[in-house]
């Protein structure tokens, strides 16, 4: 699959140009059918991560960041459940960044990012990030409620996150961090289905919140915010990719699409023997078998 068509173009390539999420489809026409997807291209994908993965943590030297956004109802949860099902729990950390705390407020808005950044050899997953404080916080005008200096509570202080966003993820990125940006991209006619669902469906009420109605209000705010962000913050080193999600099936392959190509371009490789370690093997061998 070519997954550049989903890749937000950098603002420093070539071939910039703004993303207007209106022209941006949000759903699968093309030739692949469902059940060959969920019963062998996925499948096949997820075997491979699983065998990328056991390298990475083994070699122990690199790491890769997959964040997730999205509107409500968009899938993240079951893309995190139907795609990383194979990973070794061990060598994956999942964080879900909520409505920050009292505490959370009172340090910087990366400080409880950083607590949870995947380890040397791990796979980190993040269900909504320190992207929320480029968008909820902008939507809904949060800053002006926050511990910040007055002098800071201006409109320029987006173009300040997302400069400190930025280079975030470009120090990452030189520590050996990979970050991929995954955007799920539902409509608004998709989203109330799915939320209707959370109402008549009893196996889904707890999923219903009555913020998901309410969120719905500012749509327009929420696209807008994030038009502006894809256009600031998808870069060569840590890229945005746009995924249509109003076909769940189709969402979960393009991510693991996305995901293995990361991988493979860490390119991990199990640690290798020293040659007197390696002399050693045969004597342990021995010691085994006399055993």
């Amino acid at each position: 699959m070519n997954i550049e068509k989903y890749r937000v173009i950098a603002k420093t390539e070539k071939d910039f140009k703004e993303i207007n999420l209106k022209k941006v489809p949000t759903s699968y026409e093309g030739k692949l059918k469902k059940d060959e997807v969920n019963d062998k291209l996925l499948r096949e994908n997820i075997h491979e991560m699983r065998e990328y993965q056991e390298k990475l943590y083994a070699e122990n030297t690199k790491g890769l960041l997959i964040i997730l956004q999205a509107m409500d109802a968009a899938g993240k949860d079951s893309l995190i459940k139907k795609v990383m099902t194979g990973i070794n729990p061990q060598g994956t950390h999942v964080a879900s960044f909520k409505e920050p705390t009292y505490v959370d407020l009172d340090h910087d808005y990366l400080w409880r990012i950083n607590k949870e950044l995947p380890a040397r050899g791990e796979i980190g997953i993040f269900n909504r990030s320190h992207y929320e404080d480029v968008i909820v916080s902008r939507v809904h005008k949060l800053v002006l409620d926050q511990p910040l200096p007055k002098n800071l509570k201006t409109d320029e202080i987006w173009d300040r996150r997302f400069d400190e966003i930025n280079n975030f993820e470009k120090y990452l990125n030189d520590n050996g961090i990979k970050v991929i940006k995954l955007f799920l991209h539902v409509s608004k006619e998709e989203q109330k289905e799915r939320l209707m669902e959370r109402i008549t469906k009893e196996d889904k009420h707890w999923k219903f919140a009555k913020s998901d109605i309410t969120e719905r209000q500012y749509w327009d705010d929420y696209q807008e915010a994030y038009e502006d962000m894809f256009n600031r913050t998808s870069t060569e080193y840590a890229p945005w990719y746009i995924l249509p999600a109003d076909r769940k099936w189709f969402t979960r392959y393009l991510a693991s699409e996305i995901i293995l190509d990361a991988l493979k371009k860490l390119d991990p490789k199990f640690p290798e023997l020293s040659k007197e370690e390696e002399k050693d093997l045969e004597k342990w061998k021995k010691i085994l078998e006399e055993d």
